[in-house]
């Protein structure tokens, strides 16, 4: 009881952990610098007044959102950019808009004004290619909290904090799904806590995930197909859980495409479903009909509730996803296969572990490929194990399917064009609860390994968070005091309260941590228990015995 009491209180601390080192990179990222978060911004607006859902393409950027951009500053080029770009004016020496001067968001300039055109690409709100569940849950989000005629800062703030709503259940769902499908084994608690604790060695999940994105209720909705079928897969063929499936899917499918990328791996936990020691053909010729109909009532649900949307866009639009924004460059000749492989596999490594910005904060190299070899290692090791090597084999096909669908919408586009596009790492986080529950598996650790490990997340998301604030705010001339002085212009927060959000940020490290050495300390004393136990009742039958004889 003591142990379980213990974990509960760990995994609470883990997952404060996880929500506010997101809350620092909402404070902390300046306006609209993640990406496209302009026209997310704008999408929800659109909804909030009223402006409907246009065709792709066909959606056009507000005047406030226009406005915003420029008093945000976001056509200059922060100090750390991979490449400093000729004749913009470093974000360093743009003077923050005092408060009272920035623009308020209102009716009258929310949504596009009568004859407007689009005079450039950056004028068109492309987010209209994808269905508008987030963007509607979003303009209810503003209206509840009376944010929707704020200033565009505070308007912003209130979007981000809306998307680490959608974060918080993260590390919990990764934690019960380890815990489904490792049952009462002797390290399935602490492998929990270390699924939970995952998404702080993913510092872009924390960057993009506090941003205003459909990739934030995507994730969400991912991690809940993940510990749906984790139930699944250990025999669950009841009819509530094959429907909150399709709800699951079917939520995913009328936010973005990738929750699509899900199906393979729920078909064949129908299929896989409780077979573990049975011989596989036997049992599914014995139990064809309940597996089947199981998938039938997902498919049915799933449409019923998104997935109308994609063969509507097919019937309307003769596509599943019809292009929302034009072709912005010219064609050009390809240099090979070579480049393509390299520039793909690189680009969506280190965008999956840390591009921080509008993709223009570049972490070393040293550590996403080293990010990435760890995952590697554990995902082998798991797969490894005969004990979670189906399982982990169907979870793996979500981030697989959703891998190989961008790289090859990368080389459609590459052959026709020359260009490579659309290769970032948020495009996995879908599959993100899947990867962390991957990685738990493989790792295993004993009670005690686990306040180093989640001390460890720590310190990555401490780190990630620090480049990032020397990179968007401290000038080649500048102390840290100058850094942080610009922060706080740029805020809408005050000195003061980024303050309070760093020390929060410190304290829930502190808290995590201490909740995790006292789970390992309980966990430890339990099994010294338990092993005394049948220690002690040998001895007294021996006893008794002897005393009898």
């Amino acid at each position: 009881m003591r142990e379980t009491t213990g974990y509960r209180a760990a995994l609470a601390a883990i997952a404060l952990l996880v929500v506010t080192v997101a809350g620092c990179w909402a404070v902390l990222t300046p306006a609209f610098r993640a990406p496209d978060e302009p026209q997310h911004v704008n999408s929800v607006l659109r909804l909030a007044y009223g402006g409907g859902w246009p065709a792709p393409g066909e959606a056009l950027m507000g005047p406030a959102m226009i406005l915003a951009r420029q008093e945000a500053a976001l056509q200059s080029d922060i100090p750390g950019r991979h490449w400093i770009r000729i004749g913009l004016i470093p974000y360093t020496d743009v003077d923050p808009l005092p408060d009272e001067q920035r623009l308020r968001v209102t009716a009258e300039n929310a949504l596009p004004w009568p004859g407007m055109t689009a005079t450039s690409v950056d004028t068109v709100d492309q987010m209209t290619q994808h269905p508008p569940l987030y963007y509607a849950a979003a303009a209810a989000w503003l209206h509840a909290t009376g944010t929707a005629d704020a200033r565009w800062d505070q308007l912003l703030l209130s979007l981000r904090l809306f998307d680490l709503l959608l974060l918080a259940p993260l590390p919990l769902l990764a934690a019960a799904t380890v815990r489904t499908l490792m049952g009462d084994r002797p390290r399935a608690r602490p492998a929990a806590l270390v699924a939970a604790a995952g998404v702080l060695f993913v510092p872009m999940s924390g960057h993009i995930l506090s941003a205003v994105t459909n990739d934030a209720l995507v994730t969400l909705t991912g991690a809940v197909i993940t510990w749906l079928v984790a139930r699944v897969l250990t025999g669950d063929l009841r009819w509530p859980t094959a429907i909150g499936l399709g709800a699951a899917l079917g939520v995913g499918l009328l936010t973005k495409v990738m929750a699509a990328f899900a199906v393979p791996m729920v078909v064949l936990a129908y299929v896989l479903a409780g077979v573990v020691a049975r011989p596989l053909l036997a049992e599914l010729r014995r139990t064809w009909w309940p597996r089947a109909s199981r998938v039938l009532v997902v498919g049915v649900v799933t449409f019923a509730v998104g997935g109308w949307w994609w063969l509507r866009n097919l019937l309307v639009y003769g596509a599943v996803q019809p292009v929302g924004i034009p072709e912005r460059w010219e064609p050009v000749p390809s240099e090979g296969i070579g480049h393509f492989a390299t520039t793909v596999v690189t680009a969506f490594t280190r965008s999956f572990f840390g591009d921080f910005g509008w993709l223009e904060l570049r972490i070393p190299g040293v550590a996403f490929w080293g990010g990435a070899t760890v995952v590697a290692v554990l995902g082998v090791a798991a797969l490894v194990r005969r004990d979670s090597r189906g399982y982990v084999a169907v979870l793996l096909l979500l981030p697989v399917a959703l891998w190989w669908s961008v790289v090859l919408n990368a080389w459609r586009s590459y052959v026709d064009t020359g260009w490579i596009s659309a290769v970032q790492g948020r495009y996995l986080f879908a599959g993100l609860a899947a990867l962390t529950v991957v990685s738990a598996l493989g790792a295993r650790p004993p009670a005690r390994a686990v306040p180093w490990i989640v001390a460890g997340g720590g310190m990555v998301a401490a780190a990630a968070l620090l480049f990032a604030f020397h990179g968007m705010y401290w000038g080649h001339q500048d102390s840290p005091a100058d850094a942080a002085a610009r922060l706080a212009g740029w805020s809408p927060l005050s000195s003061g309260q980024l303050v309070v959000a760093a020390v929060l940020a410190l304290l829930a490290g502190a808290l995590a941590v201490g909740a995790s050495v006292r789970f390992a300390v309980e966990s430890s004393s339990t099994r010294a228990v338990a092993t005394a136990a049948p220690t002690a009742s040998t001895a007294a039958t021996t006893d008794g015995t002897g005393a009898s004889v």
